[in-house]
């Protein structure tokens, strides 16, 4: 696992009426900070991705469909300089993956509905000052293969 990187599985609790699921709570060790909550989505074979942050961590999970969320760590002084890690979230298997600033991240729709991700980052947006690095997601040095 890439250092600094966290995942909690999430529990749903159905019931007659529905289903509940906690996604992240202020009292467990996984919690920072709040920034912001939002939604993104992408529709079946979209890949969103690459980017990374300076100054916030993200905390990713996703709602609906299935997403394939990759991580890739080029911290120069990090132990696990190099490494990928690789994770499929559905509701068929909730969780919630803490990605640590300055590590990249992106995800693809890997179902065939649009997947509904939620971001939980420990900064708000800023749109003056996006804290966003971006790298094309299939034309870069990252070694990973968006089309498995």
């Amino acid at each position: 696992m890439i250092k600094g990187v966290e995942v909690k599985k999430l529990k749903i609790i159905p019931d007659e009426r529905g289903r509940l699921m906690e996604i992240l709570r202020s009292d467990e060790g996984i919690f920072e900070k709040f920034g912001q909550v939002y939604m993104t989505t992408a529709y079946p074979g979209v890949t969103k991705a690459w980017h990374y942050h300076k100054k916030q961590d993200d905390h990713f999970t996703c709602v609906s469909g299935m997403m394939r969320l990759a991580l890739y760590d080029s911290r120069e002084d990090s132990p696990t300089r190099g490494e990928v890690n690789d994770f499929i979230i559905s509701p068929d298997d909730p969780m919630l993956v803490r990605i640590p600033k300055l590590v990249y991240h992106g995800f693809k729709c890997v179902s065939d509905k649009e997947a509904i991700v939620i971001n939980v980052p420990t900064l708000p947006y800023s749109a003056k000052d996006p804290d966003e690095y971006r790298l094309d997601a299939f034309k870069n040095d990252i070694p990973y293969d968006w089309s498995k």
